[in-house]
């Protein structure tokens, strides 16, 4: 069976959200997608970048460095103005590359994707906190089921693509 690719709204808005948890996950699941499905609408744009299977290899190492780093006590909260910009660029950029590919607008993909990205850091954020306090467990616990619900996520993501 075949699955029918996702619509492009909502794949924005699921790597936006991707972005709220993980920065680099959108980033990484967009240049996986189009490494393997280079589209001839991003060969002159700034974006083509995103379909390099350079770039894809080189974030995949980075963000495994990310999935570490998050668990350290001395990383800074994800609502700290830096994390919270670094993840809206993310998204922003995840989304401008998938609506240029489809033909649609980089900048409504960008916005879509920024302003998802900024929401899920928070809405993450603040349940992440309230899951260890309610349930007593360790934050990096709570932090290693985030990171497989954001590589899950982007398993499910690449197959729709």
């Amino acid at each position: 069976m075949k699955l029918k690719p996702l619509n492009p709204v909502w794949q924005v808005i699921s790597l936006g959200a991707l972005a709220g948890m993980r920065t680099l996950s959108a980033p990484v699941i967009t240049t996986h997608i189009l490494s393997n499905n280079p589209s001839k609408k991003l060969e002159k744009s700034p974006l083509r970048f995103m379909q390099s299977t350079t770039v894809a290899a080189v974030l995949k190492v980075l963000s495994v460095t990310e999935l570490i780093a998050d668990k350290l006590p001395s990383t800074p909260n994800r609502i700290e103005p830096g994390g919270v910009a670094g993840r809206c660029l993310s998204g922003a950029l995840a989304g401008a590359s998938i609506y240029k590919v489809v033909g649609g607008k980089a900048l409504t993909g960008a916005l879509i994707g920024g302003a998802t990205a900024i929401a899920a850091t928070y809405g993450s954020y603040y349940l992440r906190k309230n899951i260890v306090k309610a349930n007593h467990i360790a934050d990096p616990w709570i932090g290693a089921a985030e990171d497989a619900l954001v590589i899950g996520a982007g398993i499910g993501l690449n197959k729709l693509a």
